[in-house]
């Protein structure tokens, strides 16, 4: 896929239009943002102004992509080159009286047409549903009154109030803020949600740490607030990713490519021999009528009929192997595109880790412990550094007693999984709480002093045994300052200055290896503590426990990176998350990168310095959905085949653009699922893995088929025009040969496209994109194999034409029978391109022996059946022409096979 306008770096995020007009939102403040947008920031606007700016304005939505109509998605299936050969081909048989023959190209024809239009009749709405992704109503402020509103009304101004649960419906710059969380997975890519600020950040702050904004379409984990809206629909962040992804224009995959390609030539091929068959023939002096049905004759000889209907039933059949495998295809091609990709960039966050927080470790001052299991299910413990089970030790307990108690998320178990209800760090400490066997925090909850930005702290204090406790939880370097003691196993001890040194280690050994650290801290208060403030309470703190929280890998995932590896495929990681949890990710599931670049610096190289980064040793963090987009067409200008996984809106711009868009069917977004041209139904990058070798088998078996079919016509074009090159008549009739490539090598080739998977098939390097599906191996072996079933043809018709046989109409259905005994020989050739059959096993694919012995069968009843020997113009043959035939057809597979067995001897030894 491409794009439709020139690309380059993306400007700095704005709230909206030009960057040099619009003030950079994120940097004002409350006062400032409400003069510049002329509106109160207590009030609200008036009706009459709302309604005002709506008019001008527009509403708060997303406008469908202009996508094609059904009409054109069914033209689109009669574009390419070799139906038009075809539809030409009917019509020229048409113009001749052979209505029989002309139907029939028809016939398959509508066939292929129709399949590919089912498949695609939805590939093309991938925009729709943005639409679905703001709130269908939502709190503003008019006329000082709050009231709740469709959220297509809201326009730049207006005073809108957010709550837990909520979705954000438009791009908020926040004036007021208690306590407000905003999961912006989504559209950043951040894992943890972000807390948010009613202060303004810096100019160049990134669009994941912008906490003064909320963005639409992100959602509200926990907390309140209200802000002032600064863009709507189409120019709000969402809206800036929906033009993006509209902006792709669609390309070929690359077997349509070669399909395409392969059209052409044949196209030419058959003009050229038709013509050649005309010159001869009037030479010849053979009538006018009869020089053109040799011609038609030879054209459609030269066209393999059945090769579109076999292509595109053998890809949709494949979709029934691809779903076996948990990845549903939106367009057939595209299992094959996967097969030939030659770089995967992915996601990080819900693609490669489970996007369920989990505890990994916990520092406490008597020793570290580990927590084993992941994501949200409470099965799993502790252990020490010595493997010992260290779930009852009583400090962590403690610890993980406040972690509990400092918090009001939990875990629940829905239709057999696990989720979060709640904010995602504090739903980890609860399960970590659950493996050390301590149930949720049920005492009496006194006061809560929140989190803010600025304080990066939060307090509960709860009634233990009738005395005050204070819970507190919040950064390290801050907890760390109220600290005076420390839990030393089951003893509480002064502060050193040296515990100081030994925390601020463990605490960056923890965040260098990807870890996000909290610590954990309590205090038993004075009877009159009622009276004391914040600043108070949270002062002379016991430390008990540094805890390392991550968003753990997919067990799996490792393994699924290596094979890729072992198949030639890059896998590059382009994540909106943190450098430092991306690197430690990529380092756990065995992506060899060893530099990170963030968004900043990705978008300050120029596109050769960038190129030069795309080798797989770079991790790509806090990337936007311009900078992924931007290093999917470098890649893709370079040759690389590329498939681009994600499950965020951000990743839907570059899904669009990549050769194969690969959207996660569990935790994707609408955006990106449609966006996308395979949906993995189990979120699992192994199944992606297991799709680029369905893909790679897909393609490896049209080129299989489409060798077999070339080669039995290139068997028909050697019989018909040897034998008119000799002076004699036509050998095959044009009905007889639409026969063949349609019904019986039809029928053949697509059982051959069900052949399993070679042995190996993941331990070679991805096919180049210009390579074609006919090589000049693949070439000499068509002309061998047409040049034998040819001139054995000949030699039958003239052997019989002129013996005391049966004469001419006896000699045409030897000859026609010959060759489709002939071809049902050759197809045994093309069940591995190199591997002798003792090697791929002689009954690996049983339905193409069943498709064997049912087309000769057929081919028995076109000889012996009246209404076929009429329509056919056959006659009955004896048992010793079908001997005869029978010897002539065995050299066909045992003199290939006899030198495949030498060349594989000499490889493999």
């Amino acid at each position: 896929m491409r794009r439709s306008e020139p690309r380059g770096p993306a400007p700095p995020a704005v709230a909206s239009g030009d960057p040099r007009a619009e003030p950079q939102w994120h940097t004002l403040d409350a006062k400032t943002t409400a003069e510049a947008l002329g509106a109160d920031p207590t009030r609200g606007l008036t009706a009459e102004t709302a309604a005002e700016r709506l008019a001008s304005g527009g509403p708060n939505s997303l406008a469908p992509p202009p996508g094609p109509s059904w009409p054109s998605i069914l033209a689109r299936q009669f574009a390419s080159a070799l139906i038009i050969v075809l539809i030409v081909a009917a019509a020229i048989s048409a113009s001749i009286g052979e209505r029989a023959d002309a139907l029939t190209i028809l016939a398959i024809v509508l066939l292929n047409g129709v399949l590919g239009f089912v498949q695609e009749w939805r590939a093309e709405r991938a925009m729709a549903a943005l639409k679905s992704m703001l709130s269908p109503t939502t709190t503003v402020r008019r006329d000082g009154v709050w009231i709740s509103a469709p959220a297509e009304t809201l326009v730049r101004g207006d005073l809108v109030r957010i709550d837990t649960g909520d979705r954000v419906p438009a791009d908020i710059r926040l004036v007021d803020v208690t306590d407000l969380h905003l999961d912006e997975s989504a559209l950043t890519g951040e894992s943890l949600p972000v807390a948010k600020t009613s202060e303004g950040v810096r100019l160049d702050a990134p669009l994941a740490e912008r906490e003064s904004m909320a963005w639409a379409g992100t959602t509200v984990v926990e907390g309140r607030g209200a802000g002032l809206v600064v863009a709507t629909g189409p120019t709000s962040q969402f809206g800036r990713i929906a033009r993006l992804t509209q902006d792709v224009e669609d390309e070929p995959t690359p077997l349509q490519r070669q399909l395409s390609r392969l059209a052409r030539q044949l196209g030419l091929a058959s003009v050229g021999v038709a013509a050649l068959v005309a010159i001869v023939g009037l030479v010849s002096g053979l009538s006018l009528l009869e020089v053109f049905l040799t011609g038609i004759s030879l054209a459609v000889a030269v066209v393999p009929e059945g090769l579109p209907a076999v292509v595109t039933i053998t890809l949709a059949l494949g979709l029934r192997t691809m779903a076996g495998r948990r990845a549903l295809l939106r367009r057939l091609p595209a299992a094959e595109t996967l097969g030939a990709a030659t770089v995967i960039c992915t996601d990080k966050t819900g693609t490669l880790t489970e996007n369920e927080m989990t505890v990994r470790e916990v520092w406490l001052a008597a020793g570290a412990v580990e927590a084993t299991g992941a994501g949200y299910d409470p099965s799993g413990g502790f252990v020490d550094d010595r493997g010992a089970d260290a779930g009852s030790r009583s400090d962590l307990r403690v610890a993980l007693g406040t972690g509990i108690a400092a918090g009001h998320a939990s875990v629940v178990q829905d239709g057999g999984e696990w989720r979060a209800v709640g904010a995602p760090t504090e739903a980890a400490l609860g399960v970590a709480a659950l493996k050390a066997g301590l149930e949720p925090d049920e005492r009496a909850l006194e006061r809560e002093i929140p989190f803010s930005s600025d304080r990066k702290r939060m307090t509960v204090v709860r009634t233990e045994n009738g005395v005050g406790v204070a819970h507190v939880k919040g950064a390290p370097e801050i907890l760390f300052e109220r600290c005076t003691r420390i839990l030393d196993g089951d003893v509480e001890r002064e502060l050193t200055p040296a515990d100081r040194r030994t925390l601020s280690d463990a605490t960056q050994r923890l965040g260098s290896a990807g870890r996000r650290t909290l610590a954990l801290a309590r205090r038993r208060l004075p009877e009159a503590w009622h009276s004391l403030g914040p600043e108070d309470i949270e002062t002379d703190l016991t430390l008990l426990a540094i805890v390392g929280i991550l968003d753990p890998p997919r067990p799996e995932v490792p393994e699924a990176v290596a094979r890729a590896r072992s198949a030639g495929v890059t896998v590059i990681m382009i994540t909106g998350d943190s450098p430092a949890t991306a690197l430690a990710i990529a380092g756990d599931v065995g992506i060899e990168s060893d530099t990170v670049l963030t968004g900043n610096e990705t978008a300050s190289l120029d596109d050769d310095a960038l190129r030069a980064r795309l080798d797989g040793r770079t991790v790509f963090a806090r990337a936007t959905p311009a900078e992924k987009l931007r290093i999917v067409e470098l890649l893709q200008e370079r040759g690389e085949v590329v498939g681009m996984t994600g499950d965020g809106v951000n990743d839907a711009p570059a899904l669009r653009q990549a050769d194969v868009g690969i959207a996660m069917g569990i935790r994707g977004t609408d955006v990106a699922r449609e966006a996308a041209e395979i949906v993995i139904t189990d979120d699992n990058f192994a199944s992606i893995v297991g799709a680029v070798e369905e893909g790679r088998r897909q393609y490896d078996n049209i080129r299989k088929f489409t060798r077999y079919l070339l080669s039995s016509n290139a068997g028909e074009v050697v019989a018909i025009l040897g034998n008119l090159l000799l002076g004699g008549p036509l050998i095959l009739l044009p009905v007889q040969i639409l026969w063949m490539n349609l019904v019986t090598d039809g029928v053949t080739a697509l059982a051959l496209g069900l052949e399993p998977a070679e042995r190996g098939i993941m331990d070679r390097p991805p096919r180049s994109p210009r390579a074609h599906i006919l090589d000049r191996h693949g070439a000499g072996s068509i002309v061998a194999l047409g040049v034998y079933m040819g001139i054995a043809t000949i030699l039958l018709y003239r052997v019989y034409g002129g013996g005391a046989a049966g004469g001419a109409t006896v000699a045409q259905t030897l000859a026609f029978t010959a060759i489709v005994l002939f071809e049902k020989m050759n197809v045994f050739n093309f069940r591995s391109l190199e591997a002798p059959l003792n090697e791929t096993g002689w009954f690996t694919n049983p339905r193409l022996l069943i498709a064997w012995a049912a087309m000769i069968g057929l081919q028995v009843c076109a000889v012996y059946v009246p209404f076929l020997q009429n329509a056919l113009h056959t006659v009955p043959l004896r048992a010793l022409d079908w001997l005869v035939i029978a010897g002539l057809a065995v050299p066909i597979f045992v003199v290939p096979e006899t030198i495949k067995r030498v060349v594989w001897r000499q490889r493999t030894t």
